[in-house]
């Protein structure tokens, strides 16, 4: 059996971000990239889960050959957007979860973001309707459960989301606070060894 990963991108993003193309070619690297999947997720966020979700199901059934479903052998990487979607999918699944400056309060978060907007790598249009803050406000997790399947990665210098509400909502998971930095964890190259260790042990 074999461990597989789904990542996760954030708002506005895509698997073309500085951390998705740094985990692609680690992974390449590695001769790993057939345990890998980054999808581009819609703007939707029921669309975006039930994507996520089917990709997720379908790891998990390439990872387990036997008749036994083993959820530890998915890890979905999620940043900010991503992973609060990554929480909703590892209480769905069981599954582990990386969590990359997530999302606590995405519905709140968001509101004021509702209109037209360009894509960061692409300049695509990217249109967030009003009803998508709903969508978002039905996948919150209050509580995660079991929580030795969580690694929160959370930085100090987030000048988009308030690391403290990370920190807060993920309370006895396994954490790593970095000191300063940014959202987009501009240091990232410094703390994937960590991530891909706990997504492939």
């Amino acid at each position: 059996m074999k461990n597989r990963i789904l990542y996760l991108h954030g708002f506005r993003s895509s698997p073309a971000s500085f951390k998705g193309k740094m985990m692609a070619q680690t992974l390449a690297e590695r001769g790993l990239s057939p345990i890998w999947a980054a999808p581009q997720l819609p703007a939707s966020p029921k669309a975006a889960v039930e994507l996520a979700l089917g990709l997720a199901q379908g790891q998990l059934s390439e990872s387990n050959d036997g008749p036994d479903n083993d959820p530890s052998k998915l890890t979905v990487i999620g940043s900010s957007l991503g992973g609060y979607y990554a929480t909703w999918i590892a209480e769905r699944l069981g599954c582990r979860a990386v969590l990359l400056n997530p999302a606590v309060h995405a519905a709140r978060d968001l509101a004021p973001a509702v209109g037209q907007h360009r894509m960061y790598h692409s300049d695509a249009p990217f249109t967030f309707l009003p009803e998508y803050l709903d969508e978002l406000a039905a996948l919150n997790v209050d509580t995660p459960t079991r929580l030795q399947r969580y690694f929160l990665i959370a930085a100090t210098g987030d000048q988009v989301l308030d690391w403290r509400e990370m920190h807060e909502r993920y309370a006895g998971c396994r954490e790593r606070i970095v000191q300063g930095s940014d959202h987009g964890l501009s240091n990232f190259a410094e703390l994937l060894p960590e991530v891909l260790a706990f997504a492939l042990e």
